[in-house]
């Protein structure tokens, strides 16, 4: 089941200011819904755990995310990979920023693949609790960058 995201929004730092943010998972990785551990593997590779739950299907899901891209301090891309209960993910999520007269727009984009039982017995429950939480995420990255 492949899920599409995006938006954008705009806050009043500097996109060198925003960039660093983004790119720093110590910082961007406790914003995450239901973020329960981060472990840096190397400067561009990092392992994030999560609670995660749909119906009876409740566990911690481990995913490994690379920071694929990195212009700075224009764009960036991270693609993962992880497993979840029941099943597993492949992502792809990323920024690109703009100067705007006040601050920086912010426009964010990715998609995530679940396959395996979880997809099949989520069914169309899963696309909105993710879209919720990627919502949740943003909401709480505009508070971070204000």
């Amino acid at each position: 089941m492949e899920i599409k995201f995006g938006g954008e929004f705009t806050v009043k730092k500097s996109a060198e200011e925003v960039y660093d943010f983004l790119v720093d998972p110590g910082r961007f990785c406790p914003l995450l819904p239901d973020y329960q551990s981060k472990e840096i593997v190397d400067e561009k590779n990092f392992l994030v755990k999560l609670s995660v739950g749909i119906s009876h299907i409740r566990g911690i899901a481990t995913v490994k995310l690379t920071l694929a891209k990195a212009e700075k301090p224009r764009h960036a891309v991270y693609e993962g990979t992880g497993d979840v209960p029941g099943g597993s993910a492949k992502l792809r999520a990323g920024f690109d920023l703009v100067a705007a007269p006040e601050g920086t727009k912010v426009v964010w984009a990715g998609q995530a693949n679940i396959m395996g039982r979880i997809a099949s017995l989520a069914g169309g429950m899963l696309e909105p609790l993710a879209k919720k939480n990627i919502q949740k995420m943003i909401d709480e990255l505009q508070k971070a960058l204000a």
